[in-house]
């Protein structure tokens, strides 16, 4: 009697409990991939929900995951369809006598899977539910989930003072043979309804969806290129490919558990050099966790228009500045440059996306959720938990939001661009114009037009807002905003 293992965003062999699980069973096992159709409909405001970088980077994970089964003598049984008619289904035609899997913490993904628990439990079908996704479990908190501190500040440090990280499981070297199932196809993102992106040669990487991708990733990062030691100084940084880890798009599908990547820094430390770096990226892997507690603890309100503190803000849907946001044609270098880097690769720093997340909000505006969702479509490191927590933070509606916080662009690009090569990368069209004005060429005489071969208002657009203007006025409207609970 098999036991079924559905993969969701855990696509890898290592550090993965259900599969092991499964293995201390004895019994056969079913790995299954479903593609759900309700993840490549729309968004609320009318975006696919699984833009082409996203799906394209997802397949290409299943793909591997699948191979990675096959080296060790099993298979992935794919499936087009919900896992609540797909899973049951299953268990029927093969007497599966137990379904495991890792749970999800968010509105639509915990509706499915109670879905498939309903059905399961009349068919009297074990399941049983594991966490995978963190750093830290749960079990090892020094609190409950519902006593979790609303300032990540505080959970840090009662986390690192008082908790502990468990070893990553290892990767089996064998698996059972996949009982008789034909084990499906693959789809195209043809299939999918989505047409084939363009790569880009200006993105930063070429991210390869994949445990082995990723763990190749981790290996380069941090053993090859000897980027690590540097990680805390370089991580703001915008072009080229080792700045920082780029270790999210893995992360957020599950090709790499967060214990290994802790384990790797701990060897690293211990091989070569322990410093703000090294315990910087483990930093990074605590605020992804403490988003996730977050929204286990709030459930659906971190999608609510009043974010997690439950602030009312008369917010604009404004569609024509909308589309000059994310068709990176506000006329602000910085903000423009990031908006097209993410429309044309599918990814975007993190400084960048605390640029753009501020300007929507603070100088537009703008429904921070259309902004939330524009990522969600686009970002092949698109994790519901940090994407809609950091979203709630920048717009000033998160649980550890400080009032009305904005990001001052002709600074940032300063600061972060100094001389302009990230901006020239992604806009062409101001590449002729000194460090000194490029980030600011809407103050460009006619003469210094004509001199630097361009025309603001034709070749690159004019400023659709006054910076100083806007941030008052939206300032005000914050102020104004209503307190819920």
């Amino acid at each position: 009697m098999p036991t079924l293992v559905w993969f969701r965003n855990d696509l890898r062999l290592h550090d993965h409990q259900p599969l092991d699980e499964a293995l201390r069973v004895g019994q056969p096992i079913l790995p299954l991939y479903c593609f759900d159709p309700r993840q490549f409909g729309q968004t609320n405001f009318g975006f696919p929900k699984t833009g082409a970088y996203r799906a394209q980077f997802l397949l290409e994970s299943v793909a591997d995951l699948r191979r990675s089964l096959r080296a060790r003598g099993s298979d992935l049984v794919v499936r087009v369809g919900q896992p609540e008619a797909i899973i049951p289904d299953l268990v029927k035609a093969h007497k599966v006598e137990a379904v495991y899997w890792h749970e999800e913490v968010t509105t639509e993904e915990r509706r499915v899977e109670q879905a498939v628990e309903a059905k399961l439990a009349t068919m009297g079908c074990k399941a049983t539910v594991y966490w995978g996704s963190t750093l830290y479990h749960p079990d090892n908190l020094p609190f409950g989930i519902d006593r979790l501190p609303e300032v990540f500040t505080q959970f840090r440090k009662q986390v690192e003072q008082r908790s502990t990280v468990d070893r990553a499981l290892p990767t089996p070297a064998q698996l059972p043979p996949l009982p008789t199932v034909d084990p499906g196809t693959l789809p195209t993102l043809t299939d999918l309804g989505l047409a084939i992106p363009s790569p880009d040669s200006r993105a930063v990487l070429a991210f390869a969806g994949g445990e082995t991708a990723g763990l190749a990733r981790l290996k380069h990062y941090v053993w090859e290129a000897d980027c690590l030691k540097t990680y805390k100084q370089t991580r703001n940084g915008m072009v080229g490919a080792d700045y920082s880890s780029k270790l999210s798009a893995w992360l957020a599908l599950g090709c790499l558990s967060p214990r290994q990547v802790y384990e790797t820094v701990q060897t690293y430390e211990a091989e070569r050099i322990r410093n703000d770096s090294t315990y910087w990226l483990i930093f990074e892997l605590l605020w992804r966790d403490y988003f996730r507690f977050i929204c286990d603890k709030h459930g659906d309100r971190v999608f609510y228009p009043s974010g997690l503190r439950g602030l009312l803000i008369d917010w604009q849907q404004d569609w024509a500045r909308f589309d000059a946001w994310r068709n990176g044609a506000t006329g602000f270098p910085l903000v423009d440059a990031n908006m097209r880097e993410l429309a044309h690769s599918g990814f975007m720093s993190n400084r960048g996306r605390q640029n753009v997340a501020s300007f929507l909000t603070k100088n537009l505006g703008i429904d921070w959720r259309m902004g939330a969702e524009w990522f969600e479509s686009l970002l092949i490191d698109y994790d519901p938990c940090s994407n809609y927590g950091n979203w709630n933070y920048t717009a000033g509606v998160g649980n550890d939001a400080r009032g009305f916080r904005y990001f001052n662009i002709p600074k940032q690009s300063k600061d972060y661009d100094p001389n302009g090569l990230y901006v020239k990368h992604w806009l062409p069209e101001l590449r002729e114009i000194p460090a000194a004005k490029v980030h600011a060429p809407w103050k460009l005489q006619p003469v210094e037009q004509k001199r630097f071969g361009i025309t603001i208002g034709v070749d690159y657009p004019h400023p659709i807002v006054d910076l100083q203007k806007s941030v008052a006025a939206n300032e005000k409207i914050y102020q104004a905003a209503r307190e819920i609970r």
